[in-house]
């Protein structure tokens, strides 16, 4: 079982950046790909960013180039640093952790961004 805490939302202008945190425990975090979703009011789930257990990463096509996705295994870990944040970067961001490929198997309870314009 792994319980991920998110931490590091707000309230930013545009242009502004934010740094999210996601701290697990429970489990060997080392082991598994994290990530980060967001959902904004009136859509669907995606995936902002995804790092593996290697430290390969992959983004959202609108977010490439102002976030960074990294993790830190000795301290269990996650981090998505935000530059450059625009208005529709506004919602509630998720962690999220997969033991294998497919849907995530652990979420956390989510932390609000907002970006004003």
């Amino acid at each position: 079982q792994v319980q991920l805490v998110e931490s590091g939302g707000g309230l930013v202008q545009a242009g502004g950046s934010l740094r999210l945190s996601c701290a697990a425990s429970g489990s060997i975090f080392s082991r598994y790909a994290m990530g980060w979703f967001r959902q904004a009011p009136g859509k669907q789930r995606e995936l902002v960013a995804r790092i593996t257990s290697g430290g390969n990463t992959n983004y959202a096509d609108s977010v490439k180039g102002r976030f960074t996705i990294s993790r830190d295994n000795a301290k269990n870990t996650m981090f998505l640093q935000m530059n450059s944040l625009e208005p529709e970067d506004t919602a509630v961001y998720y962690c999220a952790a997969w033991r294998t490929l497919g849907v995530p198997d652990y979420w956390g309870q989510g932390t609000q961004v907002t970006v004003s314009s």
